[in-house]
């Protein structure tokens, strides 16, 4: 088809040299997968090179420990997928000798893995004709075809699979899927596409009618909530602190933190005062309190926005299992904290 031709031909003079591309390691192409879900190639690239020179096998990720992994990700947000990374390598590892799944079927069981890693493994490591759907082939279809199916609803979902499937190269998978991908993020963009070196501009749906900006369609799914949140930042006379570790499945799981007070809006220092002075580590400490940051410090996530506090309390006696100030930065925070903590200078 000339939609294939055109696009592959594109890929030849016009893709990146990664890593990623230079293998066809089961293993670096589902880390390299799993490390750009949600994440732009500039950001992924030194996570993919630290991993990939850390744990160089499947077999080495699998024996590190959460902690090390986390650490490892640290700010690139979206934890879940270290957790799934690492308990998929052991799974790889005990149950299946180390071996790599080699079928779309197979891999799409794996912990972590949906359709598009799946498609995007199976057909770069084992040829299998199966076409990948991500953000970027969403755009670059919707845009050509003129589709304006929501993009987010499981009926688009099956529309945009079934016209990649019906589109992609049989005998050559990996480029078909890698073309359409790098196409989606390079040229159509999502923002002011040049569509005057747009090899596809003379038949273009949404360049003709006007639509580049109006496509792909998505529906607004996700109400965004607001929660406050103080840190309570302890500080011994003799360089200690506290961090604790976040358990349940919320945001940041097993990541640390300093102690966390969740309130229903923005507190005043007598306000926190009173909130804190019965918490168990407090008891029996005599300290002040100064408030770190006067303006809420915001941080945003998929589906809430973080308003935050630090609350500086020094402390004339020692903390019980606390950690040296100088420890801190073996811990894996998330990025909130990452940032508090570069910037406070310990």
């Amino acid at each position: 088809m000339k939609f294939s031709k055109t696009l592959t031909h594109w890929y030849s003079v016009n893709k990146r040299n990664l890593p990623w591309r230079e293998t066809k390691n089961p293993y670096f192409i589902w880390l390299s997968e799993i490390i750009l879900q949600q994440t732009q190639v500039a950001q992924g690239l030194p996570y993919y090179v630290k991993f990939t020179t850390n744990f160089p096998t499947i077999f080495d990720l699998a024996r590190a420990d959460e902690d090390v992994i986390l650490k490892y990700w640290q700010g690139l947000g979206y934890y879940s997928r270290a957790r799934n990374l690492h308990a998929t390598s052991k799974y790889i590892v005990k149950e299946l000798n180390g071996v790599f799944p080699n079928t779309y079927s197979e891999i799409i069981k794996l912990k972590g893995v949906g359709d598009y890693t799946a498609s995007a493994v199976s057909s770069i490591c084992f040829n299998e004709a199966t076409a990948v759907v991500d953000g970027n082939v969403y755009r670059a279809l919707s845009r050509y075809f003129g589709i304006d199916t929501p993009i987010n609803t499981s009926k688009g979902f099956k529309e945009f699979k079934a016209l990649a499937q019906e589109l992609i190269n049989k005998q050559d998978p990996a480029q078909f899927n890698q073309a359409i991908m790098e196409f989606g993020a390079r040229q159509c963009k999502p923002k002011n596409p040049d569509c005057n070196v747009c090899p596809f501009n003379d038949s273009c749906i949404a360049l003709q009618k006007k639509k580049v900006s109006l496509l792909p369609v998505k529906l607004k799914t996700t109400k965004v909530t607001k929660k406050y949140f103080n840190f309570i930042v302890l500080l011994s006379i003799d360089g200690m602190t506290l961090l604790e570790q976040r358990q349940g499945k919320g945001i940041w799981q097993n990541l640390y933190q300093f102690p966390l007070v969740e309130s229903d809006g923005p507190l005043k220092i007598e306000e926190l005062k009173e909130t804190i002075k019965t918490l168990d580590f407090l008891k029996n400490q005599y300290y002040t309190v100064s408030l770190y940051n006067d303006t809420d410090i915001l941080h945003k996530l998929s589906h809430q926005h973080l308003f935050t506090k630090f609350w500086i309390l020094k402390s004339k006696t020692s903390f019980k299992e606390g950690i040296s100030v100088n420890e801190i930065i073996k811990y894996p925070v998330p990025k909130l904290i990452a940032n508090f903590i570069e910037e406070f200078n310990f």
